[in-house]
């Protein structure tokens, strides 16, 4: 009799060790411990041999990297957006793909309307400040900003992640609630917070604080720009916790320093992890490193999703939050 082959698997980033040792009790495990940055030559090299890969959001997974590596049966990866993965490529591969939905909505909607009050409150504009030693005295415009309570709070991309923040607002700060989707939420869902559906332009003219929470895609790609900035108030924020590339970091940081809107919060970027430096030298922005979803409950709720899907993709069970189910077989 044969020995029985156990899979093996790359985890392609340094992650919970109580993860990877779920992982081992199932699979020849690959781990990235050392954080290492991999280029897309040597992450094609580790995956031969690799029936299932555990990403995050900075592996490109397309069709010349499957093509590449051939044993790949399963990506799985611990953050919720999969713009990075070629779905359609990996299905026509066979190749089962997942994310992590859900587990973040609330930490990450946390931390965005945190981020958009710092903004409208000049928070880390005034933080800066204090400590070069400038606060000598009170005066009565020191770091003014705009109001959050009782403003109107503009959503645009009004899933789970959008109406977690519309909560927040609605009943928590008395926003008025206006929002833009491909589609109306159903009227249950729209009643408690008192939200309302607008076109997008309404949305940028209304908005006193707009957040950003839409997937990515080339659709998607600079939904923000400089005409769109042109429509919205000169006292307004913008805040976007969605993906770099939905706002244009050019064009925002050119409406910023002009005064086209008052201030940002950033908690991604295109090209991140480098920035626009124009973006660096602006006092009314407040820029964060991707940290949407870090607390460490929730980062390790993250990956234990994505070992779950994992362990059931190259197992023969059912993956909790596959994305091509299609590529699963027929019982």
């Amino acid at each position: 009799m044969s020995p029985v082959t156990v899979p093996r698997v790359l985890v392609a980033r340094q992650v919970f060790p109580e993860v990877v040792a779920r992982l081992r009790l199932h699979f020849d495990v690959c781990s990235n411990d050392d954080d290492d940055a991999w280029s897309r030559a040597q992450l094609i090299e580790r995956l031969q041999g690799c029936a299932g890969a555990f990403i995050t959001t900075g592996e490109r997974i397309d069709a010349a990297l499957l093509d590449a590596c051939p044993d790949l049966r399963a990506v799985c990866t611990l953050a919720v957006g999969y713009n990075n993965i070629d779905v359609a490529a990996c299905t026509a591969r066979g190749v089962l793909v997942s994310n992590a939905p859900d587990v973040l909505t609330e930490t990450t909607a946390d931390l965005g309307f945190a981020l958009m009050m710092a903004a409208a409150r000049r928070m880390s504009e005034a933080e800066r400040s204090l400590r070069r030693g400038e606060w000598t005295r009170w005066s009565v415009d020191q770091f003014c900003g705009q109001d959050v309570f009782g403003a109107t709070l503009g959503i645009l991309g009004m899933g789970r992640i959008g109406q977690a923040i519309a909560r927040r607002g609605a009943l928590g700060f008395g926003m008025k609630v206006v929002y833009h989707n491909r589609s109306r939420l159903p009227d249950d869902q729209e009643a408690p917070l008192g939200a309302r559906w607008v076109s997008k332009l309404e949305l940028l003219r209304e908005a006193d604080h707009l957040v950003l929470v839409l997937p990515y895609s080339p659709a998607s790609h600079h939904a923000i720009g400089a005409a769109e900035l042109a429509e919205m108030k000169p006292t307004a924020t913008l805040t976007n916790i969605a993906r770099g590339g939905i706002v244009d970091d050019a064009a925002l940081a050119v409406a910023l320093r002009q005064g086209v809107i008052a201030a940002a919060g950033l908690d991604v970027y295109e090209n991140e992890p480098a920035l626009h430096p124009a973006l660096l030298e602006l006092p009314n922005v407040v820029l964060l490193p991707h940290i949407g979803s870090a607390s460490r409950p929730t980062r390790l709720a993250m990956a234990n999703l994505a070992a779950d899907n994992l362990i059931a993709a190259l197992t023969g069970g059912a993956p909790p939050t596959v994305l091509n189910p299609e590529v699963l077989p027929r019982g």
